[in-house]
This record gives C-alpha cells, structure tokens and sequence, in this order.
C-alpha cells in the first residue's frame, strides 16, 4: 500500500497547525515558515508523488521478479508485519547512509537537505529519482517477505518520518530519545554544522545509529541547509542540480580513477578530487 499519498491531506492540515502555532507561539530561535521556500517544499513532494509513481512500478516488477527466485514465503501474519517493519528500517538505516557516502546517490537525496528552514514542509522535499535504491529492499524479498508487505512497510517508514521534521517539539522522555528516532535527532541529521554531517541516519528506530556509531546528540544550535547552500527556489534546480553538477565535474577530470570517484566516491572526496584536476591544469608549466 502507498500510504503516503492517501496521506496528503493528513499532510497539509499539520503544515496548517504547525505554521498557525508560529503566529500564537512565536521563538526566535526557531526558522518558521517562508512563502517561497514552503511552497518549493510544496511543489518538491507534488513532484514526488507524480514520479513516485513511475519509480513504484519499476521497484514492483523487480521484488516480483526476486521473490520467484527464492524458495522462501512468508505469510500473513502480526510477527510477519513486525518482521518486515523492523527489517525494513534496518535497511533503510544502510540506503540513507549510502545516500550520503556515495555521490551519484547523494545527487538524488541532496534535494532532501536543500532547504535551510525546518518544519513540517521540509519533509515533503523527497528525491524524484530513486532507481540506485532499489538494491536495499531486495533481501528481505529474498527472506521471503511479500512485495506488497514490504511497500507498506516502507509507506509507514516514510509516514512516521513526517512527524519529525520540525523544531516545535524539544526532546522527548529519555527512554524514548534512546530508542526512537525523534525531532531532537533529526534536527541534528539536518544540520550543516561540522559536527552534525553525516550523522543520525535512523528511519524509525535511533538503535540503529546508536550501534553503528553514527549517532549524535542535539548540543548545539542546528544550522540547517548544505554546506555549499544553493539559491533557488526553482524545484527543477533544487531536485537535478547535483546531477549537473556531477557531468560537470566528469568533464573536469580525465583519470579513470578521478572519474569514479566523482561518481562512487564521497561527496567530499569527489570535490576533493576535481579541486585538485582543477588547480593541476592551472598551473604554468615550467
């Protein structure tokens, strides 16, 4: 089941309340809303839910494809449902992670982190391409776990992910902060303070994190957006300007190795790699 699109409305009158509370309980130290940078947000998940629906095909054909394959089926059942929940967010755990490790897969995710506000509206900037995540939900259809489980676990995922997204609510009981993923957490993974890059991954559960050492803590104000911002609001931009950027960057090496790394490599060491092809062509030759 595609949960999230029967959940656009759910969506809106939460963007509503939350945007009204600012009005009645202003902070200072929170971003709030912008007109233009709600409604590129607005415009990013309209765009999602149009392409999602191309991309669900292709991912569709491919578990049924897999679940042919192997000897394992696992019915219907609450331990079934549980399984494949939690199955799935550990997965997910390993595609967000690769989504900012590897270059190609972070010029699908950057969109995500694009805005430098934080609110509810910030979760609707889902990625438009999404075809190099399609490897991370294949083993729990070779477990044996049913294409359509796995959608709705991965609808539910992303549904919970929604609530997070916002700085109206502080931290949460301890024992909750220890297990779940939370707005203190998330805020901390939407931060481009050096300390906070590339750390709390966690779809649902912040276990996750926590033993893959990937965790931490909200200490420090957040400051929200790319550490290389991008002007615009232009939601074409906003989803495939990593990708132009990436062609250009290949043009701007000539090494087979530079060229992957531009590709597979970090986003950090791709930079790293064209920086230096760029300073080496520079220089007079003697």
């Amino acid at each position: 089941m595609e949960l999230t699109t029967y959940a656009i409305p759910a969506y809106i009158l939460l963007i509503v309340i939350e945007l009204v509370s600012y009005r009645f309980l202003p902070d200072e130290g929170e971003q709030g809303y912008t007109v233009r940078d709600t409604a590129t947000s607005l415009s990013m998940g309209l765009g999602y839910v149009a392409l999602n629906l191309g991309w669900s095909v292709l991912y569709l054909a491919a578990y049924e494809g897999v679940s042919r394959l192997t000897p394992l089926h696992i019915g219907t059942s609450w331990p079934a449902a549980i399984g494949v929940f939690v199955g799935w967010d550990f997965f997910y755990y390993w595609e967000h992670r690769a989504d900012h490790r590897v270059r190609v897969l972070w010029a699908s995710h950057i969109n995500h982190h694009s805005s430098r506000k934080f609110n509810f509206s910030t979760a609707l900037r889902q990625p438009w391409t999404g075809i190099g995540n399609l490897p991370f939900g294949l083993p729990l259809v070779l477990l044996g776990f049913s294409p359509a489980a796995i959608f709705t676990a991965q609808s539910v995922n992303l549904l919970y992910q929604f609530w997070i997204h916002t700085e109206r609510i502080d931290k949460l009981w301890r024992p909750i902060e220890l297990v779940m993923n939370t707005p203190s957490h998330h805020r901390v993974h939407h931060g481009s303070n050096q300390r906070y890059l590339d750390r709390n991954y966690a779809g649902v559960f912040i276990v996750w994190d926590r033993l893959f050492r990937t965790f931490e803590p909200e200490t420090q104000r957040v400051v929200y957006g790319l550490t290389i911002n991008i002007d615009t609001y232009n939601p074409l931009r906003v989803a495939f300007h990593e990708y132009a950027a990436i062609g250009q960057d290949l043009r701007s090496v000539s090494s087979l190795k530079d060229r992957y790394t531009v590709l597979f490599g970090t986003p950090a060491k791709a930079y790293q790699a064209v920086r230096l092809a760029r300073t080496s062509e520079a220089l007079p030759i003697l």
